[in-house]
């Protein structure tokens, strides 16, 4: 059954970030996503990060395709834009009031080799489904996002109502008790980080563990679920990042 979700907020999952990650986390994290290299160099200082190395870092991103250079400016490239978008979604996801009824998606291509099975396979957990038997995805129809254009190629669409309980159902579909430990134990974590490097490693793995919450409706989740608590600490740290990137950039112009 999948599991994205992480069990131990520890030191494995917690681990230091490369010029690469604190370069993408913060772009990831601003809007418009795009700062000049000047501006770059400033922010990564606090994190230990020499010039030297972030040019280099901005090199090798550019030729994977990472990132997009204008002038002296680097911004995501649209594959990571879609991430970001992702990201988004994981701190601010929309959901509608639950009716009972949940999505099915049934697939039925055939003939699909290992690469193309996995790359369906992470399509439909990024839409928050999980795999009740092979071939059949589901979750409570409470959730606003569009779907892919080409899935409808692979798969087909439909709306269900098990005669399983819904709690039941869903406590088989996802680790719950996992997740809900894992996220109280980023919150502990977070809460007393004080160097920023700290912080921002802390943070990263917080948003990593937002996008494997399947996002339930509220009566089908543990008591003290820490989403609602993990979305505000993360949100109120990108605006703090935004800001602080922002005004780094201006004391730079007075």
């Amino acid at each position: 059954m999948p599991n994205n979700a992480s069990t131990h907020a520890d030191e494995g999952e917690l681990r230091p970030l490369s010029a690469r990650s604190v370069v993408l986390s913060m772009l990831l994290g601003l809007h418009p996503p795009e700062l000049p290299v000047k501006d770059l160099v400033r922010n990564v200082e606090p994190f230990g990060i020499a010039g030297s190395t972030l040019r280099a870092a901005l090199s090798r991103m550019v030729a994977a395709g990472d990132l997009r250079r204008a002038d002296a400016v680097y911004r995501l490239s649209d594959r990571l834009l879609e991430r970001q978008r992702r990201q988004d979604d994981a701190v601010h996801p929309e959901t509608r009031p639950w009716s009972g009824d949940w999505e099915m998606v049934v697939v039925t291509a055939t003939g699909r080799g290992p690469a193309e099975r996995a790359e369906l396979r992470g399509k439909l957990t990024r839409l928050r489904l999980a795999e009740l038997r092979e071939g059949v995805w589901l979750r409570p129809a409470n959730l606003l996002r569009p779907l892919p254009d080409d899935l409808g190629r692979v798969a087909q669409r439909y709306t269900a109502r098990p005669g399983r309980p819904a709690p039941e159902l869903a406590a088989t579909l996802w680790p719950l008790a996992e997740w809900a430990d894992t996220g109280r134990a980023l919150l502990t974590h977070v809460t007393g980080a004080g160097r920023p490097s700290d912080r921002f490693t802390a943070f990263a793995a917080v948003v990593r563990h937002l996008l494997a919450d399947p996002v339930l409706p509220p009566g089908l989740l543990p008591p003290d679920w820490p989403g609602t608590p993990l979305r505000a600490a993360y949100a109120a740290y990108r605006r703090e990042m935004s800001d602080t990137a922002h005004a780094r950039a201006g004391q730079e112009a007075v």
